[in-house]
């Protein structure tokens, strides 16, 4: 029984989130936040085991892999930036809900997953076809 829990109490660290400063961001996670959210500063930013994340003083989240590439950006009820989205699901978006934004996107194995402001979700393969609609 000792064994089992000692083994259980390394996993269980690694998993924990820690904070960091944004300065140890991934440097492509550094530049996708100044390219794509210019007017923001990051004011908190975390790592785990392959991951990392960081909050904006607008309230954004943005999620990246262990290199730095974005895999969930969260805008809440703002517009996610256009050039984070692929074109073809933007034209898919604007034709079929019109007036409604994206306001988060996640990358996931099949394509991609967004939300609208309407809180539908939309999956997309990767090649910008609608795959799935969840409410």
């Amino acid at each position: 029984m000792l064994a089992f829990a000692c083994l259980l109490v390394p996993i269980a660290c690694v998993a924990d989130d820690r904070p960091i400063s944004p300065d140890q961001l991934p440097a492509e996670a550094r530049s996708f936040v100044q390219t794509h959210f210019s007017g923001q500063k990051i004011v908190y930013a975390e790592k785990d085991w392959n991951s990392y994340e960081c909050r904006l003083n607008d309230g954004t989240q943005v999620e990246f892999n262990r290199k730095g590439v974005w895999t969930e950006v969260d805008c809440h009820m703002a517009a996610i930036p256009a050039a984070i989205i692929p074109a073809a699901m933007q034209d898919y978006v604007k034709k079929n809900f019109e007036g409604c934004i994206i306001t988060k996107i996640a990358k996931e194995r099949y394509g991609y997953e967004v939300e609208l402001s309407n809180d539908l979700d939309l999956k997309f393969n990767y090649q910008g076809a609608l795959i799935g609609i969840d409410d």
